[in-house]
């Protein structure tokens, strides 16, 4: 099943999608799962394996990417000054909650349910880059602390069952409080950080000793696609930086939405007609 002309395919899917996802995660501040993700769960089904496990093997993976992606992203924010430390520190501790807890769920539940979930997460964020035009405040609207805390469970526990950085949930919520787009992105590329760690370790230990994962996978993550994905998603997350600051990103997040959907509709369709 995954002879050298399998395996050659598959490292050159994970080569495009450091790239895409790297200048993405810099760009909007989405950690490049969102690209991954889907990415790896279409190139390793062409490979026969279980779909359920495709996508496990998906999600792990994109969570060790996104340490290193989050790392380079989020320095090359900071350094613009484009990370509000004071909601950094406040949301970080209940976040780190909701991964282990999303962590956890996402290595013991059917993959089903992790497709489920990454596809219902994916037509939502779709429509609001869409549909919604981004407003940014002098001064944001908040929450007390107690909330503050539940949105970041809530935030946490997608992402890690989605494989994705905190980006693709935590921006458009940002954005809605009234936070400027930019610090908006920087934060949330810094909280892929607080993600991609736990998440990835969680799922190494959930798939350990798992039967069918493809070569060089410790758990559910495959050490050899992510050894292409992380200098690549590195790289190009510093672009993607450069982008974020320079130009608008309107037609940018049409783009991403429409591509978004499409990603939504395959994953049902493989949910439901298999």
């Amino acid at each position: 099943m995954f002879e050298l002309e399998t395996l050659l395919p598959l490292v050159a899917v994970a080569a495009g999608s450091g790239i895409i996802g790297g200048v993405l995660a810099g760009l909007l501040g989405v950690g490049g799962g969102i690209v991954i993700v889907p990415a790896l769960y279409f190139a390793l089904s062409l490979t026969g394996m279980e779909p359920a496990l495709t996508m496990q093997v998906a999600v792990g993976t994109s969570l060790s990417t996104i340490v290193f992606t989050s790392l380079s992203s989020g320095y090359g924010h900071y350094k613009k000054g484009a990370i509000d430390m004071a909601l950094l520190r406040l949301w970080a501790p209940s976040i780190l909650v909701g991964v282990v807890i999303g962590g956890v769920l996402g290595g013991i539940v059917s993959g089903q349910v992790l497709i489920a979930v990454f596809a219902t997460v994916a037509v939502i964020v779709a429509l609001d880059m869409i549909l919604r035009k981004a407003q940014d405040s002098d001064t944001p609207r908040s929450f007390s602390k107690p909330v503050w805390a539940g949105l970041g469970v809530v935030a946490g526990s997608i992402s890690a069952m989605m494989g994705i950085g905190g980006g693709t949930v935590c921006v458009p919520m940002l954005n809605f409080l009234g936070y400027d787009i930019r610090k908006a992105v920087g934060t949330s590329a810094a909280i892929g950080f607080i993600i991609g760690v736990p998440g990835a370790l969680i799922y190494m230990a959930t798939g350990f000793g798992s039967e069918g994962l493809p070569p060089f996978s410790l758990g559910y993550v495959n050490l050899l696609l992510a050894a292409v994905i992380i200098p690549l998603s590195t790289t190009f997350a510093r672009v993607g930086v450069k982008l974020a600051h320079s130009i608008p990103r309107r037609g940018l997040r049409l783009s991403f939405g429409l591509f978004l959907l499409i990603t939504s509709a395959r994953m049902f369709k493989d949910l439901f007609l298999g």
